[in-house]
C-alpha cells in the first residue's frame, strides 16, 4: 500500500475515531453520572478522557507515516 493510500485511510479512520471517541467519553460521563461528584472529579475525568484518545491516534499517524516498501 502507498503512503498515499495510508494517509487517505487514516485520516478517514482518525476523523471517525475521534468523533466515535467524543460521544463515548461524554456517554461514559453520563452513565458514571460524574457532574454529580466533586468538580475536581469531573475536571480529572475531562483532562483523562480528552489526552486518552492520542495514543491510538499516534499509532495510527505513525502507521501513516511510514514510507512505501
Amino acid at each position: 500500500m502507498t503512503q498515499r493510500k495510508r494517509k487517505l485511510i487514516g485520516t478517514v479512520a482518525l476523523l471517525l475515531f475521534v468523533g466515535l471517541y467524543a460521544i463515548l467519553a461524554v456517554a461514559v460521563a453520563v452513565v458514571l453520572q460524574v457532574r454529580n461528584v466533586s468538580k475536581f472529579a469531573e475536571l480529572g475525568y475531562y483532562v483523562v478522557a480528552g489526552l486518552l484518545w492520542a495514543l491510538p491516534a499516534g499509532w495510527l499517524i505513525s502507521w501513516m507515516q511510514r514510507p512505501d516498501r
